[in-house]
């Protein structure tokens, strides 16, 4: 089964990781770069995104497109990556998720297999 993982840092996490020195930030990725070696059979893509700031939104306003800068909404929650994963089946992908050493949240995801509706 496929499903994406999106990491979600809140601004409570961000502040603690900016309030860290060097030493301490550099340990803490670290370990989400051991966790991505460790789980490296199952991931199947992914990628870091960059600030929510640099985001480009496209909403449809009365049927016509409106182009935004910024992310679509604005909270105190943001997506900053994701990964693909092919595991067994939902558990297998908590399993993985509890492990996770990263920001504080990680929504899992179905990815939909086939056309498109």
């Amino acid at each position: 089964m496929k499903y994406v993982l999106l990491f979600v840092e809140t601004e409570e996490f961000a502040r603690e990781l900016q309030a860290m020195g060097p030493a301490e930030r550099a340990r803490a990725f670290e370990r989400v770069n051991e966790w991505f070696t460790v789980h490296a059979g199952k991931i199947t893509g992914g990628q870091k995104l960059r600030d929510a700031e640099t985001a480009t939104t496209v909403r449809l306003e009365s049927g016509e497109p409106v182009v935004v800068d910024g992310p679509f909404v604005e909270g105190k929650e943001v997506v900053s990556g994701y990964s693909e994963i092919e595991v067994a089946d939902l558990d297998e992908a908590l399993r993985m998720v509890r492990t996770w050493p990263g920001c504080p949240v990680v929504e899992i995801r179905p990815v939909e297999i086939g056309p498109m509706k």
